[in-house]
Parts: structure tokens; sequence; C-alpha cells
């Protein structure tokens, strides 16, 4: 298993009402009901500039926290937000000098801003804030501005140039003529994460995780015993480190900690972590925040592990946060973590209803479909709860999960368990500004499928993120000596171990253990998700993706690998078919329990591929199905969707927590909501930008 923010499940680009748990209220009917704790006229929406809808989301249950959880969660707040200039400069070498230069602009221009090409700066800048850089939060293809270079240089010259990021003795001419190849040449730095096969997916990935090396001379490093010694418990080698060459030629890390890489925004962080510590909920919690201190301070990876065993373990506490290098989709070979922060509280009703699939987890690992060796004999330690977000930060926002199964570690995993969280309120919010898409009426044929999808589409998405989460990632075993999925399945580790997760909750959402445990009314429930499933990896998350692309991104290519797998494996019993009707594709599903029956034959075949370490089968299997597109059917989804006037890509204005002082005392802490993105961006670059352009 490649070290991943395991399950993160991005909303699909066909049915953005991925639900939220909180509309069910532990009842079984499958129809909503009134979501509690939500304001009737809060507004969800923000602006919405290109291809992109920001959003705003509540904080249900936040006057009901004590001052001690509210003060422990404004210090996390503080701690979160103190890293975000560390994921900038991740993404892209010049990732920090474009933002502070857009940031410039921004606030100190005093030309005309009512003229278009004002509005196509703004575009841009609206854009590279939300993809934490100028390359495409999800397609990581790069773009840039819209506005000439002769106008942008103009906005440069008319602002405050003083606030520029300009190097020692630099004129703005020579800091413009250094900036633009970041800024406008195509051909310069265009993919921040190239997985093709058969190229050096180090040197064509434009992400700051590596410099002047290649992949053969990583992979090589890290497969060095000698310098990291390779054990069924090894530490998640590489993952807080960039990777260069000394004078000498020598590779090297750089390590982001206390002291070293990152310093300055670290050592911040570092002081509201020390302070969280002060005021922790209990003795599990106050053990794992001061373990994660003091990996911050030394980098040592197995204080990682140390602290993951510890935060595992609190099960108890109502605040929580996830603050480290843990998402590594933006590696190609997966071992780079990048910045990620998540602050919540615990959902109590949804954590309820969660813990129900949790507290079978060895029910369903000893039924599943898996090769007997590849099972699990013993399921420990699954948490499953609910949360309420009360801030994101990093490769967490604006973009966000609404599932997260964490530690990484599959020594870990296996030994100590993981925490299982849904991120309710961050669903609530999606469910509402989706409610008018227009998509279900678009690409849902036949009134069987539309009335089922109706009644019972929310809880069925609910229940499929619930178990890819709690027992998809947590299911299945990786062979002794095999070593970890990052070094045997390299660039197709995160798409694989993503499809695996999402076949085991596809296998059992069709099973009447759920009915059974009272998290589903009836089997109804599974074929509403088999529908959006394969109508979604078969059609509509084409919606992401321009004409002629093929598919890049790990998720995408895991829900298409299902889909096209299923699909063609069922033609010879007409499974699954693709039906034309007034010249639309629609999916038709004849035989939902055969479908089930591929579906498990998937899994027992991925997880074989994951627990012996075969490479060369599991290229063959996203190459085959998941990374293809059909240009004809892509036109069409793309023309129909136009049609809709939706924003493909949806993302949030984080809320703002203010402590309300008595001298030094916090005597309480007030929750705000921003309206503005621009505005939000303006704010967090004068008070968290804590790192220089140069790193």
């Amino acid at each position: 298993m490649s070290k991943l923010k395991i399950g993160m499940m991005m909303l699909s680009g066909a049915l953005a009402f991925a639900s939220c748990k909180g509309t069910t209220s532990g009842t079984t009917d499958g129809k909503e009901k009134a979501a509690s704790g939500y304001s009737k006229d809060f507004k969800v929406e923000a602006e919405a500039f290109a291809d992109l809808q920001l959003l705003r989301y509540e904080v249900p249950g936040w006057d009901e926290l004590t001052l001690q959880q509210k003060t422990l969660a404004y210090y996390l707040y503080e701690a979160a937000l103190c890293g975000r200039d560390i994921y900038y400069d991740q993404a892209n070498i010049h990732g920090l000098t474009l933002r502070k230069t857009i940031e410039t602009i921004y606030t100190t221009y005093k030309g005309d801003k009512n003229s278009e090409d004002w509005k196509k700066f703004m575009e841009y800048a609206g854009r590279f804030w939300f993809s934490t850089g100028n390359h495409h939060h999800y397609s990581k293809d790069k773009f840039i501005p819209e506005c000439s270079e002769e106008y942008f240089k103009s906005l440069v010259k008319n602002s405050d140039t003083t606030k520029l990021p300009l190097e020692q003795g630099e004129s703005v001419d020579a800091f413009l003529t250094r900036i633009h190849a970041p800024l406008y040449d195509m051909s310069y730095m265009p993919k921040m994460v190239d997985l093709r096969a058969g190229v050096d997916n180090i040197a064509n990935s434009s992400n700051n995780f590596y410099e002047g090396v290649t992949q053969k001379e990583v992979e090589a490093f890290y497969n060095n015993p000698a310098l990291f010694p390779h054990s069924d418990r090894e530490p998640e080698w590489g993952l807080n480190s960039k990777v260069m060459k000394d004078a000498s030629g020598k590779l090297i890390e750089k390590v982001w900690k206390q002291g070293g890489m990152y310093d300055a925004a670290i050592t911040k962080m570092v002081s509201w972590l020390e302070k969280a510590v002060t005021v922790a909920e209990n003795e599990a919690q106050k053990k794992a925040l001061s373990l994660l201190v003091e990996y911050y301070k030394t980098g040592d990876l197995n204080k990682w592990d140390e602290y993951n065993i510890a935060w595992t373990a609190d099960t108890a506490s109502r605040i929580d946060a996830s603050i480290g290098y843990i998402e590594v989709y933006n590696d190609a070979i997966g071992k780079k973590g990048s910045y990620e922060a998540v602050v919540s509280l615990k959902d109590l009703e949804t954590t309820k209803i969660v813990s129900k699939i949790a507290s079978e987890a060895q029910w369903f690992e000893d039924n599943s479909p898996l090769m007997p060796e590849h099972k699990k004999k013993q399921v420990k330690g699954i948490t499953a709860k609910g949360i309420t977000v009360i801030v994101e930060a990093g490769d967490a926002a604006p973009s966000t999960p609404i599932g997260i199964n964490l530690p990484n570690s599959d020594w870990v995993r296996k030994e100590h368990g993981s925490k299982s969280v849904s991120l309710t309120n961050i669903v609530h919010a999606y469910n509402e500004s989706s409610k008018s898409s227009g998509m279900l009426e678009e690409f849902v044929d036949g009134k069987e499928d539309m009335d089922r999808i109706k009644q019972y589409g929310s809880l069925a998405s609910d229940l499929h993120t619930d178990m890819h989460e709690c027992i998809g990632h947590a299911s299945g075993q990786i062979n002794p000596g095999v070593g970890t999925p990052d070094k045997t399945l390299k660039n197709y580790a995160s798409a694989l171990e993503e499809a695996r997760a999402d076949l085991v909750a596809l296998y059992y959402i069709m099973d009447k253990k759920l009915v059974d445990i009272g998290v589903m009314p009836s089997l109804e429930v599974g074929k509403a998700e088999y529908y959006n499933y394969m109508m979604n990896g078969l059609m509509t998350q084409l919606t992401r993706l321009k004409l002629g692309d093929k598919i890049e991104e790990a998720h995408m290519r895991n829900r298409a690998l299902n889909a096209y797998w299923v699909y063609e494996k069922g033609k010879k019993d007409n499974v699954v078919e693709l039906i034309k009707k007034d010249g639309k594709t629609f999916v038709k599903i004849n035989d939902y329990n055969k479908l089930r029956t591929l579906f498990g034959e998937l899994l027992k075949e991925i997880q074989r591929i994951k627990s012996e370490g075969d490479f060369n089968a599991g290229k063959n299997l996203v190459e085959t199905y998941g990374v293809k597109v059909d240009p004809v059917l892509h036109k069409e989804i793309l023309d129909r969707y136009a049609k809709l006037n939706t924003k493909p890509y949806k993302g949030f204005v984080q809320p703002r927590l203010v402590p309300v002082m008595n001298g030094d005392k916090i005597t309480d802490v007030k929750i705000e909501y921003p309206t503005s993105f621009y505005e939000q961006m303006a704010e967090y670059a004068k008070g968290y930008s804590l790192l220089p352009a140069k790193n």
C-alpha cells in the first residue's frame, strides 16, 4: 500500500450530491431528514470562476463545546494554517514566488479594476490560489493567465514593488524576466505529476520533492538497506524530505523539520502545537500531540509512527486533528507527503451510525472474496466516526476529501488499527450546492433508476464512503517480504489502492449484512450505488477532462478501472450495457447480482497484486482499463454537461476562529464564516506568510 491519505474520495463529476450522513439521522428509510444543526438561511455558495465553484460550510456543534475544547481547537487551527506555505513550495519550486507576486498585485495595484484584462488576472489569481500553484488541482496540468504578459508586467510595475519577492539587488525588470517561464511558458514545467508509463516520472513531474535527480537514482537510493533498513515494520521512508544532490553528486535528503527545510513555518507550527498540549482533553490526546511536536522537531520517521500509534489510540477526544505530510498523490512514485491539515470535532450522531460498520470489520474480512492467505486473521482497532470540519489547510483545502482513513503505514494499521472518518458538514455543503444541478435528469435514463437514486442515492453514497474508508483500506494484508507498495507497485500504487477500497465497498453494499445491522433498509440502496458508480466510472467523470486527455488522477483511474473491467468482463452475459436513446448514451444494468460477483473477482485480483507486489499485472490493469478515454463518448458527455451550466470542481472558504481575550487569557472562541475566497487569501497572505520565496 502506498503512503496515501487513504481513501480520499473525490465527489464525482456525475452526481455531486455525495450525501450527508447528518441527513439520515440514524434512520433506514433512505429519505433525507432535516439536517440537524444547520442554518436554513446560511448561504453555501461563494465566488465562482473558470471551472470552479467556491462554497462555505458551517460547523454545527461548536457552541456546545467547552472553553477548553474551543481553546484546543483554536491552537490547532493556528498550527494548521502555519503550514500552508509549505504546500505551495512542495507543489512547485516557483510556487511561493508567483503567489507573493499575485498577492502584491491583488492588494496594492491602484489601476483600473474594471477592465476585461483585470478580470482575466482575477480569474488567474483565483485559479492559482485554488490549486495552490499554477498546475490545476485535479489534472495537474499547467495553466497560464489569459491576460497578455505585457499587461501582467504593467500590473507588477503599478503595484507596490517593495512587496515583491525580489532577490538581493534584483531590479523589477530582471524579476519579470525571471518569472517569465514559470508564469507564461507552457513548455516549462508543464505537469505537476506525470504518471505516464515509459517515462522518467520524477524528471517529468514539476513538483518540488526532487531536484536534479532521476527516478532510477531515487529508487536505488531508497532501496539501499544501509541507508533505509527494510523490514515488515519499516517507517515511511522518504515521507518528509526533498531529495537532491550535494556538491559531490551524492543523493541527500533535506528533511522538513524544525532547524531543517521549512524551519520558519514549522517552528511557528510547533509553538501552537505545544500550546495545544497544555489544553488536551485527556492523557491519550496529550501523548499524541507531544509526539507530534517531537516529530516536527526531529524529523524522525520512527517518531511519526509512534505519533500515529498514539493518535489512533485516542478515541475519546471530541476535538481531533490530522496535521502532517500525509497525501502522496503529488509524488509520481508515492513517497513524498504533501502538507495537509484537518481540524475537526466529533459528530456524535453520525458516529453512532458508522461505528456499526466498524464493529463488524472482522466479519467483513472473513467473508470477503479474497484468497485466504491475503485476509487478515485479526482486524484490529478500527475506529469509525463522523467529523465536523473546523478548518482545513494545505493539500486538504480548498478542495477537500469527504472521507479519510489514517494512518497510512500498513504495519501500524495491522497491529494498532486505524481511524476512519466521514466529513459530514463538508458533504452537507456539497449537497446543498448541488440540489438543482440537473445531473440526474441529464444522465440517468429510466423511471425505475431515477426513482431509486432519488430515494436512496444519498444513503448509498454515505455507505459507500463509510465502507471504503472503514473496511476497504483496512482489509487485506501484504505477503511477508514483499515490501511496501510504493516500492513494488510504484506509480500505480495509489490508483490500485483506491480501486481496492472502492471494490470492498461495492461488494458489501449489495450484502444483506448491512440490512441486518440496521444501516440500510434494503438492497435497493446497493442498486442505487451500483448505477451511480457505473455511470460515473464509464461516463460522467469525464466531465473533468479536456477532450483528448487521458486519465491520470489516481481516483479517476480507480473508478474507470473498476467500471470498465466489469463492463468488459460482463459483456458475454450482458451484465451492463451502454445504450443509446435520442442520441444520448446511458448506462443500463441488467444483472445486479452478477455485477456484484464481478466486483468481487476484481477485488480478489487487485488484492493479490498488492499482496504479492505484482507490478506488471497492476500496470496492465491500470493501463488497459483506467487510462484510456473513448473520444467520441467523451465529446458527447462534455457537450451534454456544458448545457447544465454548472462547475465540475468545488472547494471551500474556511471558517475563521477568533479568540475573545481578557488580558492574555482566552475567555471564549468565536467562529465566523467569511464570504469571499479572494479576501480570505489576502488575509492568509498577511497572517501566515512564514517562508521565503526560496527554501
